[in-house]
């Protein structure tokens, strides 16, 4: 079984998040993004403190294709520096992780979860 990472990332709108979701999903960088409510984030950007709404995705992807995920954010991302943060799945239902595997494979079986 190959690893499970859960990937985040913040987008400034919906239009966004979902159209980077949606891309991530049709070209098997990922099996699942979860678009999250909108959420406030404080930072420090260029020596000031910045607040902005963000709309949180969590992406779930196997290890193999972080390198092609992390480089199809970043094209499509709009921010400057965007956070792309990889976190490892340690444990988890091994039919969902091994679902998550099969759909980001470049040769996907095509297999569902059961609803």
């Amino acid at each position: 079984m190959n690893e499970v990472l859960v990937v985040l990332t913040n987008l400034p709108d919906e239009a966004s998040a979902r159209a980077l979701a949606s891309h991530l999903v049709e070209n098997r960088l990922a099996a699942c993004v979860n678009m999250l409510a909108p959420c406030r984030s404080v930072y420090r950007w260029h020596d000031a403190i910045e607040e902005a709404v963000e709309v949180p995705l969590l992406i779930k992807t196997s290890a193999d294709r972080y390198a092609a995920l992390e480089a199809a954010v970043r094209a499509a991302h709009p921010y400057e520096l965007p956070e792309i943060i990889a976190v490892p799945v340690v444990r988890g239902l091994p039919a969902y992780l091994d679902w998550v595997a099969a759909e980001t494979a470049l040769a996907s079986t095509g297999c569902r979860p059961a609803p």
